[in-house]
């Protein structure tokens, strides 16, 4: 929904029409799940797309393309991730920043993409695949539990945050950036693993927050709570209490950083080691929607706080990386000689 819909039509025909460059690329069958938003994705959806992909994996097709508003896409990828494991083919998610009527759309360039490297691919992971640059020069495919929306309006808005993407990506051609990617494979076997306990919440620490806002999580029956926290995993102590309260009670409570790059770290100082005591887990270098995600995902299985730190801990698919590479933290500074003199040769 939304410019997410990438072009205003459903039919095969209607696309082709549309894009008429898709032809060149791959035969299309399409079905409409649902005529939303994006902020109105929820649970119940991720679990219908989930299984309509298996759906469709067992009847044969080559690679699977989404078309999905971009502002919740990054959590929908995650979701499907933890649903659709190992699948044989590409699963590839793709949106608009804006929208095919307008001269500037990314629209029809990013279908082509997606469309390329669903069906021809190598790479049978979820991904999202969105504008690399500002121009249309190539898309780049994002991990689905690594990547993230970092811009309201940019068609390069999606970023993977923490390491480096899996591909670049053209109508004509895909380039992987990286080994250790899942092959396309021949047969039809796939994990659908399609369920969720919606009853998680984010909050998102700020200084002097009170600790009604855990409390009433706690009175609403909520089974966990994931917290992005300052620093390397940090929140005040007026907290303490209710957080203990919440562990002892069976709640699962997960921490992750806002800073978004970089790791949990609750050794370092003595709160962390205070917050670890309390039964929270630090969730490594996973981002904060994506352990909202996975802890909705977990808990549907399980709501044993042993057993749910245990399956948040384990790695699916990339929401967890031993270290960051030395190239999957650039944000550039505009105004210092060095990077006007780089955009100056970018742009030329």
């Amino acid at each position: 929904g939304g410019t997410g819909a990438v072009i205003p039509a459903f039919t095969p025909g209607e696309l082709y029409g549309a894009v008429p460059e898709l032809a060149d690329i791959c035969n299309l069958k399409t079905e409409k799940l649902f005529g939303v938003f994006s902020e109105n994705m929820g649970p119940a959806e991720y679990i219908t797309t989930a299984k309509t992909i298996g759906r469709e994996i067992a009847n044969g097709v080559d690679g699977i393309v989404i078309g999905h508003g971009t502002d919740t896409m990054h959590h929908t990828a995650a979701a499907l991730t933890f649903m659709v494991q190992n699948p044989p083919v590409p699963i590839v998610m793709v949106g608009s920043q804006r929208s095919s009527d307008r001269p500037s759309s990314d629209a029809a360039f990013n279908l082509r993409c997606a469309c390329n490297a669903a069906a021809n691919g190598q790479i049978a992971e979820v991904m999202v695949c969105m504008f690399g640059p500002t121009s249309d020069a190539y898309n780049l495919l994002h991990r689905g539990t690594r990547v993230r929306k970092m811009h309201s309006s940019y068609r390069s808005t999606f970023r993977t945050i923490s390491d480096i993407p899996v591909a670049t990506c053209t109508p004509t051609e895909v380039k992987p950036l990286r080994k250790d990617f899942t092959p396309r494979r021949k047969d039809r076997q796939v994990k659908i693993d399609a369920r969720f306990d919606d009853r998680v919440a984010i909050v998102y620490y700020y200084p002097a927050m009170k600790p009604d806002i855990i409390e009433s999580l706690i009175d609403n029956g909520y089974k966990g709570i994931v917290i992005a926290g300052t620093g390397l995993g940090h929140v005040n102590k007026p907290l303490y209490e209710p957080l203990r309260k919440a562990c002892k009670m069976g709640i699962s409570v997960m921490m992750t950083v806002q800073t978004l790059w970089g790791y949990v770290q609750m050794f370092v100082y003595d709160t962390g080691r205070d917050l670890m005591e309390l039964g929270i887990v630090p969730c490594s270098n996973m981002l904060p929607e994506v352990a909202y995600i996975k802890l909705g995902w977990v808990l549907a299985h399980t709501e044993t706080r042993e057993e749910v730190a245990k399956m948040m801990l384990t790695t699916v698919n990339g929401e967890i990386t031993e270290r960051e590479p030395h190239d999957g933290y650039l944000i550039f500074q505009g105004g210092l000689p060095e990077i006007e003199e780089f955009l100056k040769r970018g742009l030329r």
